[in-house]
């Protein structure tokens, strides 16, 4: 774990001159690292990448199998991407348009539901469903030709404020001077932890079972999302070539035991849970990935920048939040950090340093104020359709009833799922 020293008053090395200084140093490999390190050279700062698996080639994807780690991408996250000159080089191929959205209660009512249309709200799609490395794959393609970006493999071991930056420490023995540390690096962020920055962690007692399948039946362009008595969760997300990536929220236990069925296993399964309304939507459903499960959990860092009293490091990512995939932002979530300190940054007066307080907080506000809503709502959904009296379950059927009713609310809820961002 690093160790990081918010001492402003530290002495340097006496061999400084041996210590290679850079505008901005990223800690972390992930797609919000990746995007955030492209577009900060993109403005043409000297930027330097840092993680142990950034080594490694992301493959892109190929053949009739997607991968297991799918992501739903914002209009947004698309506009972002594009401006990073990344969008077009996807693959789109195996990239799947959402044109509607269907969200269904859990007392199998027809009323009980929420439809979502990209028609009704003028807007070409929704979201864009695809796989994590075929995005990281194209991060990594438009890395290699960006002359301000450097990517190291490996670790930091110790971080030291000073009055100008940052002092990070390698475990290769080498030490890099930056005017300011962007961590990325994760939900359990060494660094966070490390700037004593405190975070609000709650475990939702649930695991995520994912895995893809291909359907008899069209999806339609479609992503649906059934809410089940007991407070689980089933969102199947359409892909090309007639397939779906599911998304199951549930108990650990149950999530385990999901891993273990098998292909009559999960016919019998698909066509006993709500009402059978996946099968009869889907029809025969055929496994085409290895299932897998990751715990879900609620995390909100209480400051976005650190240290407190000579902040030089900003958060950005699962380090600074992590949300429920119901609404399937946590990734888009991101790439709005991303965006807003691309954003800040671009827009900086030209007297300001890249560390400067004012702009360090101007970011802060922005994106604690975004990610403090989405949080909210999303925890507030999951509780309410995890609660189990009668009274809230009939609150919570009739309100996704009323809410498909009126075409303004349902107007402001997609401008808000489409996650604009400005950053020019």
């Amino acid at each position: 774990m690093s160790e990081v020293h918010p001492n402003t008053s530290i002495k340097l090395p006496k061999n400084t001159s041996q210590i290679r200084t850079v505008d901005i140093a990223v800690v972390g490999g992930g797609i919000v690292g990746k995007a955030c390190a492209l577009g900060l050279a993109q403005l043409g700062l000297q930027t330097v990448q840092i993680a142990p698996d950034l080594g490694q080639v992301v493959a892109a994807p190929e053949g009739s199998q997607w991968g297991q780690r799918i992501y739903a991408f914002s209009p947004g996250t698309q506009k972002l991407l594009a401006h990073l000159q990344v969008w077009d080089a996807v693959d789109h191929s195996r990239m799947q348009a959402v044109r509607d959205m269907r969200i269904f209660g859990d007392r199998g009512e027809s009323q009980d539901q929420l439809h979502l249309s990209a028609f009704e709200a003028g807007t070409p799609q929704l979201a864009w469903i695809g796989e994590s490395n075929l995005i990281e794959h194209t991060l990594d393609q438009a890395s290699r030709f960006q002359n301000k970006l450097e990517r190291m493999n490996g670790a930091v071991e110790k971080i030291q404020t000073i009055d100008d930056g940052v002092l990070l420490h390698l475990k290769d023995g080498s030490s890099l001077r930056a005017q300011l540390l962007i961590a990325a690096d994760g939900a359990n962020s060494p660094i966070r932890s490390e700037l004593g920055i405190s975070a609000k962690e709650e475990s939702y007692s649930q695991n995520a079972a994912v895995a893809n399948w291909i359907c008899s039946s069209a999806h339609l362009e479609t992503a649906y999302q059934w809410f089940l008595p007991g407070g689980d969760i089933v969102a199947m997300l359409p892909l090309p070539n007639k397939q779906v990536s599911m998304v199951w929220s549930t108990s650990p236990e149950n999530a385990a035991d999901l891993l273990k069925l098998d292909f009559a296993d999960w016919a019998e399964k698909f066509s006993s849970i709500a009402n059978g309304a996946i099968a009869a939507q889907l029809g025969e459903l055929k496994l085409n990935s290895i299932p897998a499960t990751f715990p879900l959990r609620r995390i909100q860092a209480s400051r976005f920048i650190g240290p407190a009293e000579n902040p030089k490091v900003v958060l950005i990512g699962d380090a600074a939040h992590v949300i429920h995939p119901l609404a399937g932002q946590g990734l888009n979530l991101g790439l709005r950090d991303v965006a807003s300190l691309l954003h800040v940054l671009s827009k900086r007066e030209s007297f300001r340093l890249l560390n400067d307080i004012v702009l360090l907080r101007r970011y802060e506000r922005q994106r604690q104020g975004d990610t403090s809503a989405l949080l909210w709502v999303t925890d507030k959904l999951k509780k309410l359709f995890s609660a189990s009296s009668s009274t809230e379950r009939q609150l919570r059927n009739w309100g996704l009833g009323m809410v498909n009713r009126s075409h303004f609310i349902k107007r402001r809820l997609i401008e808000r799922a489409l996650g604009d961002a400005d950053f020019e």
